[in-house]
């Protein structure tokens, strides 16, 4: 099994390349959560993720036969970019197979990086099965995205950076995709603080760990749907499995809601852009889906900031309406003039600021002398939220709020 030698004897190959990211306190999730936080800021590593780590310490250990017949790999995007830019370094050709819907942010800057991108299959598993075909094709080193212990030790460098930085931890908290960057964390963290916490975390719909630990053995996922698509794996790894049943304290869920709200806190309030996968870890803590006491030293790592544009509009608008801070509200009108006017000046009377209205006189639901009207607000928080509901429906309006 992983040992910290492993690790350690990783940092010497991998300090080359990978940067030693930032741990800074966070005053407004410590003021948040209760607990004093300290973020690890992997979001801010070369390729703008973990898996630079894991990637550079396997291929590094290739024999030259191996380098010189290339690699392949497959991935939903961070560990591409990791596998194209090491194997740049070591002169090492490279095939990334991704995901047909991988962000296409991930994908150019994978190809900027060197590598020859395929794109194959809805999800990590299917691009998977295509990366070991041309493994098997084109005799290419399969370098795997988590199960390997050359990947694992590589991502555990984190691991020992957050026990120098942070002497005092009593919780870490890790996001779970197959296993690869908690296996190497957990090991080194044990190593160094044996009476330290390892906390991981899934996404809800990807909780391949989350239901083997449960079942005591490993079970693979039948579909898997996130916006956390870096943790988006169907079954977690037959070498980390062991490791995360041994090292590991707890491992949690949180919601595509609640990662939301996470990222969308973390770019407002610490001005700091992560992406889906790389807000889990916050979300578990500030959503409480562990136990944890006052002033506990607790580490969150932000594991990668690599999100498609389109994608952070998305996130960023749930999260503001999970937040009470964005309402679209559908209600009837009589079709007459001034009925608008009267609506807006509730909204108005309220103090809440209109984005946008739409008319609908065709829909089949409401009656010949009617419109449907429906409204998207600026709000200040739930509670204005709540107070502009309930005078709009004092006032006789059936309100419907929309997702």
């Amino acid at each position: 099994m992983l040992s910290l030698s492993d690790i350690e004897d990783a940092r010497e190959r991998v300090e080359s390349v990978a940067r030693r990211t930032p741990l800074e306190y966070s005053h407004t999730f410590s003021d948040m959560s209760g607990a004093e936080v300290h973020l690890k800021l992997e979001n801010f590593q070369r390729t703008g993720s973990f898996k630079i780590r894991g990637a550079m310490n396997r291929i590094t250990t290739l024999s030259e036969e191996e380098k010189s017949a290339g690699v392949v790999t497959a991935s939903a995007g961070n560990h591409a970019q990791g596998v194209a830019l090491a194997a740049s370094r070591a002169g090492v050709d490279s095939k990334i197979v991704m995901p047909e819907h991988a962000p296409i942010s991930k994908v150019k800057a994978t190809r900027r990086y060197g590598g020859d991108v395929v794109l194959y299959g809805s999800d990590y598993d299917d691009a998977q099965k295509r990366a070991h075909e041309i493994e098997a094709e084109e005799g290419r080193t399969y370098v795997h995205a988590f199960d390997d212990e050359y990947v694992m030790a590589g991502q555990g460098t984190i691991g020992l950076e957050i026990a120098e930085d942070c002497p005092e931890l009593d919780t870490v908290v890790v996001p779970i995709g197959g296993g690869g960057l908690i296996s190497g964390i957990s090991t080194a963290i044990k190593a160094k603080h044996p009476d330290a916490r390892v906390i991981g975390v899934q996404a809800d719909r990807a909780s391949s760990v989350a239901t083997s630990l449960e079942k005591g053995e490993i079970q693979a996922l039948d579909e898997v749907d996130t916006i956390a698509d870096g943790i988006a794996v169907r079954r977690v790894g037959e070498q980390t499995f062991p490791v995360i049943e041994e090292r590991v304290d707890e491992v949690v869920t949180v919601s595509d809601e609640e990662i939301a709200v996470a990222l969308t806190y973390l770019l407002e309030r610490s001005k700091t852009l992560v992406e889906g996968a790389g807000a889990v870890a916050l979300a578990a803590l500030i959503f409480e889906k562990f136990d944890y006491d006052a002033d506990e030293v607790v580490v969150p790592a932000l594991c990668g900031g690599n999100i498609d544009m389109n994608t952070l509009t998305t996130v960023v608008m749930r999260g503001l309406v999970e937040t009470g801070r964005y309402l679209k509200i559908r209600t009837e009108l009589k079709d007459r003039p001034g009925s608008l006017e009267k609506l807006i000046e509730i909204v108005a009377e309220e103090r809440a600021n209109i984005y946008a209205i739409r008319h609908d006189r065709t829909s089949r639901k409401i009656a010949m002398n009617a419109t449907e009207v429906e409204v998207d607000l600026e709000m200040r928080g739930p509670d204005h939220v709540d107070t502009l509901l309930e005078s709009l429906r004092d006032a006789g309006y059936d309100v419907e709020v929309l997702d």
